[in-house]
Parts: C-alpha cells; structure tokens; sequence
C-alpha cells in the first residue's frame, strides 16, 4: 500500500507500482493487469483467512471507493476471471460470512456482488462466437471487434483459458440469480468436451474458438490445460451436477493411462498418445498432486509430489521448466504457488508431518531467497538467485493463503475452511451455492459417456476428512523409493513407443558411439538411409532418407539415429553456453537482498572458478562509454567500474578499466528501457583478438537493471556489490559484520512475515502460462557506432553468426556434426544446473563437437515427423 498503491502490482526491486503503459511491455504477461487495483481485489479474502478482520474491512471499503472497472484497456479473459471475478466473489463470500457473525461488516450491502456482476456483463461480449468458446481478450470500457477495442481479430486460445470459468460465472448467476453467467461457462464446457479426441480422450493445448480444430495438439495437465482438469471435478462439487464428474472421471483415466509416468508428468500427441510430445515439464503442473488428492488417488499426487520436491531442494525454487533428468530448461520463477497447494493439500489427506516440514522449507527459501526491501521478487534464475522486479498478485492470493493454512490449527480460523471450495487462484465460494438459485436443470447430459470399470473411479463426493485414514506411514511408504531419483540417478526421457523396443533389437549404431571417421560406422549409415555429406566450410552433414535404407527396419533404426542425434547436439550446444551471472547489492539498506540478472563475457574472469566472486564498491568511469584512456583512475583504482554500452569493443572498454586499477566492471545497456524481464541475455563476445590479457570480470547489465544500481548511488553514495556465478547466502556474505538479526531470520511463522514486512516497507504488492522465452545466452559483440547492436534472439540468428565448426539442420531432416570429431562421448550425467563450473567446464572441453544455435529442439523434430506425418490419417480419420 505504501509503494504501490492504487497500481495492479508492487515492483519489489525498484519499490513503486506496476502501471501498465507506463513499464516495458511484457507482452501477455500484462493481460492481467488492467489499472483495477488486481493485488488489492485479489488478496480480500486471504485477509480473512490470516484473521486481518479489520484490514479486510478496510481494503473492502478501498475497493468501493476506488477501483473502476469501466478502463479503456485489453485484458485477458482468463486472469480476469480468476483473479479480478474471483477475488469480488471471494471478497463476497467471506464478507457476508463476516456480517452474519454478527461483528464485522454490518454496514456491508452486497457492494462487491454488484462490481462482480458489472464485470461479468463486461466479459460476457468475449463469448461472442459460433462456438461459444471465448475471445482471449476484451477491452473492458468496449468489449470485443469494436472499432475501438483493440481485440477481436484472434483466432485461438488456449484449453485453460476457455474452460476455467464454470465456478465463477456459476457463482455469479447463483449468487445474483441471473442465469445468463452460468449459461455460457457450461456452453464453452460443452464445445472443448465435445471436441476432445474421441480415441484418447485427451484435450489440445490450444484450440480455434471459430471452428473448434485443435491448433496445438500436445497434452498435458500443465500449462495451458491445467485448470480445465481441475474446474470439472470442482464444478461438480461446487454444483452436483453428475456430468462434470463423468467428464473428469474420462479425462483422469486418459491422463493415468498416458500422461502419468509416475513419478513424472510428461506431455504427449492427442492422436499418438504413446508418443511422448517433450522431454520436459512446466512448474504449472505442481497443482496436480492436489487435485488428484481431491479426486481421491494418493499414491501417485505423493509419488509426484515428492519428485518436485527434490527438485526445489536442489534450485531452491521450482524452476518454470525443468528436463526429465531435472536440470533447469527454462530458469525463472515468478514465486508460483501451485507447489504450495498440493503441499497442503497432502498434509490434509494423509496428517502426515512430513508436509509441514516441506511447508517449513518453502518458507525459509523465500525469506533467504526472495525477500527484498518492498517485498518479495520473483527469480529471475533460480541457478544464479537473481530477481526480476515482479510480484505477482497470486503470490499473496495463493501462495500467503495455502501456507498459513497448512500450519494453522482449526482454532486458528475464524471460520470453517470446509464450508468452502478454492478456486484456481485460491479464491473461496460457499458451498452451499449448489443449492441456490439453481437456474440449470442439475442434469447436463454427457455424450458418450462410458462407465469406467475401474475402483479408482467410485462416484464419491472428494472430503479429506472421509476419504483418508491419515496414517503417516502410508505417505513415507510410497515416498521412500522416490527419495532419490533427482540426485542419484540419472533417468532419461524416452518415449512410450521407445519404451516398448527396449526388449526388441538395439540400432545397430548409437549417436554417442558415432564416430566420423570411422570406416564401418559410415557403412551402418548407408544401411539405415543416411549419408553423410562433406560442406566446402568443412562440416559434414547427415541427411536420412528412408527409401534409401536395407529394409523398413534399417530405416527405423536411421530414424531414431537422426533423433538421438539432435538429442543430442541440443544438449551439448546448452551445456556449451555460459550461464547468466549475478550481481548482488551488498551495502546498506540492501545488505544482499537484491539479485540482478547479468550477461557473463568470453573473457575476463570466470566466475565460475572464483567462488567467492568480485566484491567492490561501484564507481561511474569517466568517459562513460570506457572506449578511451580512463580520466577518473584515482576514483577507479580497486572499484568495480560503472560504464555505458557502444562506440566500442567490450574487450576494449575491459582493457581501459584494467589500466586503470578497476578490479571488475559493469556494462549497462545504452538502450533505454530494456530489462532482462523481457529480453533473452546474451554474453559479451571479444574483439576477435587474444584476450587472455583480460583478468578481471565483466558483467552485462540491461538499462533497467543497471538503473537500480545507479538509482542507489544517487541515494547512497556508497554502494557495494559482489559479482559471481550465483548469488551467495547473506550469512557468508557479512561474516563477522554487524547486520540486523531479522535479515538471516528464515525460520519465521507466516504471522511474523506480515509484520516483518511492513518493517520492511511494505506487504503489499503472471502469467498461467508458463513464459515461452528461455533464458538462452547469444553471443554478440560490441559493435562501432552507426552499427545495428541490436540482441538477437538465439533462433533467429543468421548464418553469419554461425561458427565453422557448427551443425545445422536442413529441411531434409539433415544434421551436420563438425568433422573434427574423433568420437561423440556419451554426456555426462548432469546433476542439475547447481554443479560447480568447473566439472561442466571439464566435460566441455572434452567434447570434441561444438553445436551452433541454430538445432532445431527436439520437440519441433518430432512435432514434425510424428505429428504432421504419422497423426495425418488419424486427425482426417478423426474429422470425418
């Protein structure tokens, strides 16, 4: 409230407020925030839940006075309703429990109710399609295809977005008494049902609203389906309505039959369901532990849950993405609760303590972690510890809600937890809606529906207390064996249909074996259809065509050569590149808290091999872009020196810095307002020249980023910070220095981390989707002035960029290693991204081929091969 308010969010780095327009654009990350107070509206009823009954009935009375719903601004259907509908309806909900008690809220007159129902007539004009499916987007002052509304125009949206509405559209008619609400949730419903894929059962990610035709075709129970899963079984609990069980019941079976490899979760092709669609997993799909506890199914919601568990023990956080032998594929961490749901969740099935100390551990990790001035910041790199100037508002709608109540006894609430269902975004309605205002026959038939035979499908009403005999054993029996899979062993991710060839024939050659130069390896390509052709840079390449091959099974055995090949060299070109480094204020008031986001360089220092890092007081170098003899040495001399991007080589602004006595440096982009939020990194490339005169580390810092730390001088004067691989642990950082207790406090009850909050400014204040951008490192090289510097994007790279030992793939599928290599040694396994520098360093080294950026992913390959050719028949089988 003191920094942010009445902005949607708190930027907890920079201690102001997020105002869409006014900050770079994240792109559909800011669809939730539509200058509607989102932080304060989403966090009413978690005030309750906390016993702030008197704080809630202030922010109630803010919400009136202040928030205005009627903005000429395009938000996102899908974060509107769950966070701004549900947080009115919640806020509803608990107020009129409140005023019914008899001490609270008795001036309060259904004022949230009406802002709820205003809204909902604001949404309704995005269900303006044959489908019924609705527009992603809507402008609330003009709805939809208005000349002025700024949407209309899209064509698709994802399964989650379309089919997360049912419990608050529902509790809206049912509250209000007008139908309408109700109505167009279940018709959505009813379009993506009818739509599933009638063989597998499973939904698509992304669907067109107009004809109904699947646009992405993986599946999973992460991002982008999630809470269409968990709005049917809830629907039925919230509305007894028979169908939405039957749906659940029929979707479950086809996620246990083929999405569940237990303790994995892993996406696959709606018409190939054996195919496995990726080889990782998004921090979305946390949520499904919880919900299969809902659903009643224990052994696997513990199974899974326990895997990412190990996971955050080993980054601290659930990465956004992590591969199925658990290294980081994409490295951020917006502070999301799902984790946190299922942790409570297990606790309440199975009474088993084990959870709290999970909850205890979840704690600990964001106060050492994540705690900063103004708040808390999500990770920007859980490998690094550094922050992104964002707190979402479900951090306190969730993540303050799900761990209060997994440590709160039931006379700690003022009110029946039981009484209520949660939302998707932890928002709580009444049970007893579902005999309210029942505007909709209760039975909404289901097509085709065919009665499971399985146990695991009994048609009982979810209730933690009936369901589970809370024996703590039962949990640590099925733990037990899981307890190791993320750090002793070293499973790889295969698909189903690889799975069933285990037993039969091996290929005849593996991609680790191959060897370029060896003579009889060449003559098992020819067999299985690939050849191998020479480039006049000196690379080779490997092209397969499946005509040309012995037999059909010499062909199978070349096509899953070419897979373990890209494989791969996917892998070895992402070990190749060097991490993100961090930059953390160490000084007064910061003492450590704030962790920036920094592009590494080729050369200088490795961090890597320093542990202990480069710690200085900064210092603005005079000139500031650094390209010719430093005229401030004095000021300089043993400081860490401050200067601007462009006009000249990095190496040659590292070597001005050098002479001068700098004992490390910092380059802040030129380009005002870019920030390593919304733009990939990329390391700084040298001259071209030796640079092994260069012994002092150099760090990129995007504009925004570099601010903070020129905003601090502003306000300090003196500001201190350490440059390393990794952001280290405050306690080592002031060894042997006086600092307030409170910084290192990490095992704080929730009741002490409001008000530590407050001491700290502020405990005021995403994206469902998981962020499509990974954090990959471009090497670009400072260019002269009137040059392009622009940060390429890894993927779009132009051949020029491309080194001479590099591979690529062509159109034929081709793959082309460097011909340099000896041999392609089996790759080490990784235990996760927190491996010391060196030992990846090592195995570098020793790879003999270097892979350019340019392969193609590994799911782009088989989205091609499987998908567009095999699934063809299938999907025109499946439209007829």
């Amino acid at each position: 409230q003191e920094h942010a308010y009445p902005a949607d969010e708190l930027m907890p780095l920079t201690c102001r407020g997020r105002v869409r327009g006014q900050e770079p654009s994240r792109g559909d990350v800011d669809d939730a925030l539509g200058k509607f107070s989102l932080t304060l509206i989403d966090t009413l009823d978690t005030l309750v839940v906390l016993n702030k009954t008197k704080e809630f009935e202030e922010a109630v009375k803010k919400v009136i006075k202040d928030v205005n719903l009627d903005n000429d601004i395009v938000v996102s259907v899908f974060e509107t309703n769950i966070r701004v509908l549900g947080g009115l309806l919640g806020g509803h909900s608990v107020a009129i429990m409140l005023k019914e008690k008899g001490e609270h809220m008795q001036w309060y007159n259904g004022e949230l109710l009406h802002m709820a129902k205003e809204l909902g007539y604001k949404l309704l004009p995005a269900f303006n399609t044959t489908s019924g499916l609705p527009y992603p987007r809507v402008n609330l002052k003009f709805g939809v295809r208005h000349p002025e509304a700024r949407t209309g125009t899209e064509t698709d949206t994802c399964t989650a977005c379309a089919g997360t509405l049912i419990l608050e559209f529902a509790a809206l008619s049912r509250f209000t008494g007008t139908s309408i609400f109700e109505e167009y949730a279940r018709k959505a419903l009813d379009f993506i049902w009818e739509k599933r894929q009638r063989s597998s059962n499973l939904v698509g990610v992304t669907i067109n609203i107009h004809t109904g035709d699947w646009v992405r075709k993986d599946s999973g129970v992460g991002a982008g389906i999630d809470s269409y899963y968990e709005y049917l079984l809830k629907a039925y609990v919230l509305l007894g309505d028979d169908s939405f069980l039957e749906r659940f019941n029929t979707h479950y079976d086809a996620i246990m039959r083929y999405i569940s490899q237990p303790p994995l979760l892993l996406d696959v092709h709606i018409h190939k369901p054996m195919l496995n669609a990726r080889t990782w997993m998004d921090s979305l799909l946390a949520f499904f532990p919880g919900l299969q506890v809902l659903k009643g199914d224990i052994r696997p919601a513990i199974e899974t849950h326990e895997m990412l568990y190990q996971v955050i023990k080993k980054h601290n956080f659930l990465p956004e993405a992590f591969t199925t032998d658990f290294r980081v594929h994409w490295a951020q961490h917006p502070l999301r609760p799902e984790f946190a749901e299922s942790t409570y969740f297990l606790y309440k099935a199975t009474g088993d303590p084990y959870y709290l100390e999970v909850g205890k551990t979840l704690i600990e990790n964001l106060n050492k972690y994540a705690r900063v001035p103004c708040g808390f910041a999500a990770m920007k790199d859980v490998r690094t510890g550094s922050h992104e100037d964002r707190m979402d508002s479900f951090f306190l709608a969730e993540m303050f809600k799900y761990l209060y109540l997994l440590f709160a006894d039931k006379e700690d609430m003022i009110f029946d937890i039981e009484d209520y269902i949660f939302t998707t975004e932890a928002h709580l309605l009444p049970l007893w809606l579902s005999t309210t205002n029942q505007t909709i026959s209760k039975k909404n038939t289901t097509t085709e529906y065919t009665e499971l035979d399985d146990s695991n499908f009994d048609w009982t009403c979810p209730n933690t207390q009936i369901l589970f005999p809370n024996d703590p054993m039962f949990a640590q029996s099925i733990r037990e064996p899981l307890k190791n899979v993320v750090d002793k062993s070293c499973p790889r991710g295969i698909s189903r249909a690889e799975e069933s060839l285990e037993s039969g024939p091996k290929p005849p050659l593996r991609a680790r074996d191959f060897m370029a130069s060896n003579p009889e390896h060449l003559e098992i390509l020819k067999k299985m259809g690939v050849s191998l052709i020479h480039l006049k840079d000196g690379r080779v390449q490997l092209v397969q065509h499946a005509v040309q091959a012995a037999s059909s099974l010499d062909a199978e055995d070349g096509l899953r050569f070419m897979q373990e090949m890209i494989e791969l060299s996917s892998q070895q070109q992402k070990e190749q590149q060097l991490p993100p480094r961090a930059v953390q204020i160490v000084s007064h008031p910061f003492f450590g808290r704030v962790v920036l986001t920094a592009g590494p360089a080729q050369f200088g220092m490795d961090l890597s091999k320093h542990k202990s890092g480069t710690r200085g007081f900064v210092v603005t170098i005079k000139p500031y872009n650094g390209c010719s003899e430093i005229t401030n040495p004095e000021a300089v001399k043993e400081k860490i020196a401050l200067m601007q991007r462009g006009q000249c080589m990095f190496a040659e602004k590292a070597r001005n810095i050098q002479k001068a006595g700098a004992i490390g440096g910092i380059v802040i982009d030129d380009n005002e307002g870019s920030s390593s939020d919304t733009a990939p990194l990329f390391q700084m490339a040298g001259d071209g020249k030796n640079t092994d005169d260069i012994t002092i580390p150099m760090l990129f810092l995007f504009n925004k980023e570099g601010n903070i730390i020129l905003d601090a001088i502003r306000e300090y004067e003196a500001v201190e910070v350490l440059l390393s691989d990794k952001a280290k642990d405050r306690a080592t950082i002031f060894k042997g220095k006086m600092i307030p207790n409170y910084i290192f406090d990490s095992n704080l009850e929730m009741e002490n981390m409001d008000q530590k909050l407050s001491e700290n400014d502020s405990h005021k204040q995403n994206s469902e989707e998981a962020s499509s951008a990974s954090q990959d490192v471009v090497a670009v090289s400072e260019e002269p002035e009137g040059e392009s510097s622009d940060v390429t994007d890894p993927d779009s790279l132009s051949p020029a960029h491309a080194d001479s030992d590099s591979v690529s793939i062509s159109d034929q599928d081709s793959y082309t290693p460097g011909t340099d290599e000896a041999s392609t040694p089996e790759p080490a396994c990784m235990q996760g991204d927190n491996q010391p520098q060196e030992q990846k360093t090592e195995t570098e080294s020793n790879s003999k081929v270097n892979w350019d950026n340019k392969v193609q992913p590994m799911e782009s390959i088989l989205a091609d091969w499987n998908e567009d050719i095999e699934a063809f028949e299938m999907m025109e089988k499946d439209e007829l």
